[in-house]
């Protein structure tokens, strides 16, 4: 009798299991919900894109382990039970959103591939430098004019373009990194489908380009990493940056056009109710095992 205890000594009841299978089902249908609530918040969020959430299973406890055939014996399967979930991916869904028409020549959508570049700068007299390290990438195109004529993202951002190149030379992408100025009293600004910033000078009636807005592709797109306000940074997982012009291998911009979020409101409504019976249904688990151990422990009345 005593073998037979210490042998089962430290084991879980079945229900206690069940409740920490239970728990962790709790806590996974949690994220996904907070995940599924982010999105629903974005919907009208300019470039936003969503999110996806999946599970897999936990380690599992072997009760009785798989065996071959034998002399006699045609052999088992393993037994085993599972010891609940756990978070396996947050995954962006990177399809693209509707765009809409704003009819601003400084908003700016990609068709295609592609991430407009954007990065903060320091400004001396008609030059900006880059400040290294703060670049960062946005689908999210609502760009303007500030006081210098620098066009900047909602937050401030310089837009990152290339230089117009030399007429003596062909360049792929045109030109290296620079901020894009337009003029004081320019008119007649737009962009262009290889995303040539042009403009008419004040008493002039040649047009100018100023630079060419500048994008990024990635090996791992999925890899980015979401900052705030419409933001991403590049890491490991997503690879190098391959940097380009509007056109060839990577998307057309379009001027007085805004990429709207991608999320699918139907889907997530179907996520959300997916996620609230799973909650649901892992807390009746939890109720029912509490009845279980009640029973338990009323057995001696």
């Amino acid at each position: 009798m005593d073998g037979e205890a210490a042998s089962t000594k430290g084991n879980d009841a079945p229900m206690m299991r069940s409740m920490f299978a239970a728990i962790s089902g709790l806590k996974s249908h949690q994220i996904m919900m907070d995940v599924t609530a982010n999105d629903i918040a974005n919907v009208n969020t300019i470039g936003y894109k969503s999110s996806r959430t999946t599970f897999k299973d936990s380690l599992a406890q072997l009760q009785r382990g798989g065996a071959g055939q034998g002399p006699g014996q045609g052999g088992s399967n393993p037994a085993q039970v599972g010891l609940g979930t756990q978070l396996g991916t947050i995954d962006t869904v990177m399809g693209s959103g509707a765009l809409q028409s704003t009819g601003n020549a400084t908003d700016v959508a990609i068709q295609g591939e592609g991430w407009f570049r954007i990065g903060q700068a320091t400004v001396a007299g008609t030059t900006a430098t880059l400040t290294a390290g703060t670049q960062q990438y946005t689908q999210a195109g609502n760009f303007s004019r500030n006081d210098q004529g620098y066009l900047v993202t909602a937050d401030g951002f310089y837009v990152i373009g290339r230089t117009v190149p030399s007429t003596t030379v062909t360049a792929t992408p045109p030109g290296a990194d620079q901020v894009i100025q337009i003029p004081q009293g320019a008119t007649s600004v737009a962009v262009g489908p290889d995303g040539a910033v042009s403009y008419v000078a004040s008493g002039s009636t040649t047009r100018t380009t100023a630079g060419y807005i500048s994008l990024a592709k990635f090996p791992n797109e999925n890899g980015l990493q979401r900052a705030s306000g419409n933001r991403w940074t590049a890491n490991a997982a997503s690879g190098a940056e391959e940097i380009g012009t509007p056109g060839g291998d990577f998307g057309a911009t379009q001027s007085g056009t805004l990429e709207m979020s991608n999320v699918d409101l139907a889907t997530e409504f179907t996520n959300m109710i997916s996620a609230q019976r799973g909650f649901q249904a892992n807390s009746r688990v939890i109720s029912t095992a509490d009845d279980m151990l009640n029973d338990v422990v009323n057995m001696k009345h």
